[in-house]
């Protein structure tokens, strides 16, 4: 009988302001030529241009694939993935959101061991070789896909959003800097902070958590809670946006060890039949799913909701849980997130999808750690109970059952 835990996290982690200063050193120490994984944004903004700057100044030359315009794609990878090859790069570096990031992880690992990058899903292909090392640089505070072994791939033929996790793809160093995520706009912002507290939430509540990453949730929801709507109404807010980076990265190390649950299964499947951001998808889906989990995790959720409140070691669990989902949905609302049918989904389109999309949810296999595990029948229900959902109290609907 197995009665260990393992924890998994990058090779090093530098982090705090100004860490991405350490970038060329870390490459040096890796690799002669760097292929930089990045997007459009990061070029406008002359992140890249600081990149290649910092490198030449430790003679390690470079190269550029700023084609991530949108959620990671199969068809980025091998675009990017050529481009290493025929450069005869030796070391890749993400910069920018979890969509570089996760670009950059499959890249890596298929580099070294070939194939498609969707034969890795599920393990069907394990990567026996190491994978190229890969530096990552997040410029969000939100996805933690710097410090996981996870990507999440769209199949662009199947409309399908692949999760893979495997040991490789984990980045050999993580480099954590808030001043990049500085410049992230107000939506920015919103969606990849409630992607962080989604992150630690799951974590915590998963079948899977065990007490280091139950150290790493609480801690990151410690952060996160009282600092995500300062950096969003306040976006020059230096310590505010150095707590969420911070938190977001304790948060991608919990998830990534205890794995996600209900949430992020169901928002794969809209991110990839209508392309709604990941952070925004997460958003739009956890309170609702935390309703339909309460009954099956108050203890737990109760310890979430003391962390909302100024005096809330005196709540008992009951209300604790209570407060805990209260308090979520009012920072979504707050934040100003939308629901699927505020976001301009067509009613008649979505309920087509609702089979396909519950049928992948299961299939992504995150659902079974959730604390109250779903069917078929009750994911397609929580779907439509989130299509028109409301963040306020007073209009809220009732508890799926």
């Amino acid at each position: 009988m197995v009665n260990y835990e393992v924890f998994r996290t990058p090779q090093v982690i530098v982090y705090a302001r100004d860490a991405f200063e350490r970038v060329g050193v870390e490459t040096a120490l890796r690799g002669k030529k760097a292929l930089i994984v990045s997007d459009g944004i990061m070029q406008s903004l002359g992140n890249i241009d600081k990149c290649i700057e910092i490198l030449s100044q430790e003679k390690v030359q470079s190269e550029v694939y700023a084609g991530v315009a949108s959620e990671p794609t199969d068809q980025y990878v091998a675009a990017a993935l050529a481009l290493f090859k025929e450069k005869n790069c030796d070391v890749i570096i993400s910069l920018g959101g979890g969509s570089c990031i996760d670009t950059a992880k499959a890249v890596a690992v298929l580099a070294s061991n070939g194939g498609y990058i969707g034969e890795y899903m599920g393990a069907k292909k394990v990567a026996a070789a190491p994978p190229v090392p890969h530096i990552a640089i997040p410029t969000t505070a939100g996805t933690g896909s710097e410090v996981t072994d996870v990507t999440i791939i769209i199949n662009v033929a199947d409309d399908v959003k692949m999760m893979i996790k495997q040991p490789a793809f984990m980045p050999a160093v993580a480099i954590v800097d808030p001043m990049l995520s500085m410049s992230s706009p107000k939506k920015v912002t919103a969606a990849t902070g409630v992607d962080a507290l989604s992150h630690a939430i799951e974590a915590y509540l998963s079948k899977k958590a065990h007490p280091m990453t139950d150290v790493l949730a609480l801690a990151a929801i410690r952060l996160i809670v009282p600092n995500l709507r300062k950096a969003y109404s306040h976006p020059d807010d230096v310590e505010a946006r150095e707590a969420m980076s911070t938190g977001s990265m304790y948060a991608g190390m919990a998830f990534s060890n205890a794995s996600v649950c209900l949430v992020h299964g169901m928002s794969r499947p809209i991110g990839a039949l209508f392309h709604v951001p990941h952070g925004v998808s997460n958003a739009m889906l956890l309170p609702a799913v935390l309703e339909f989990s309460q009954e099956a995790c108050k203890e737990r959720l109760a310890d979430i909701g003391r962390l909302f409140a100024e005096n809330g070691r005196s709540l008992a669990d009951e209300a604790a849980s209570e407060y805990a989902v209260e308090q979520v949905k009012k920072l979504c609302l707050d934040l100003e997130i939308p629901n699927l049918k505020e976001w301009g989904i067509d009613q008649g389109e979505f309920e087509n999808m609702l089979t396909k999309m519950a049928s992948d949810a299961l299939i992504s296999g995150s659902p079974a750690n959730n604390p109250r595990i779903p069917d078929q029948q009750e994911i397609e229900e929580l779907y439509r109970v989130c299509y028109d959902y409301q963040f306020t109290a007073d209009e809220l609907p009732g508890k799926v059952s």
